[in-house]
């Protein structure tokens, strides 16, 4: 009896997998590949970098550069690339840090990703 039921359960949830295979799947999305950025090698202007770390960093990643609240940063150039540490500032990331895109220029952000990068 209960090989009949199991028979039965098995072939009703196969007739289910096709199909839900064959008329409910969404259609496939073309990927479309992030353009890949590079952070340009500029020299590090270290007083302005300095200057917008401690206006709007140094709360949550404190003034050694040893975290708080967020993670501490002494040595993420050797830990983060470039791109992330970029990224990271301009998008912000979830549990608390914030996005910086409308805060900071182009020109600042890649001065402080390269001065951020060479804290390793």
């Amino acid at each position: 009896m209960h090989k009949w039921i199991m028979a039965t359960l098995l072939g009703v949830a196969g007739l289910l997998a096709v199909y839900l295979l064959t008329f409910n799947l969404p259609e496939k999305e073309e990927h479309v590949a992030e353009e890949q950025f590079t952070v340009p090698d500029t020299p590090v202007d270290a007083a302005t970098a300095e200057a917008f770390y401690k206006s709007n960093c140094m709360g949550c990643h404190g003034d050694q550069y040893q975290g708080a609240m967020g993670p501490a940063l002494a040595n993420i150039g050797s830990l983060r690339s470039k791109e992330e540490i970029y990224k990271t500032v301009l998008n912000g990331k979830g549990g608390g840090m914030p996005s910086f895109e409308d805060k900071i220029t182009e020109d600042e952000l890649i001065n402080l990703t390269n001065w951020l990068a060479e804290m390793k």
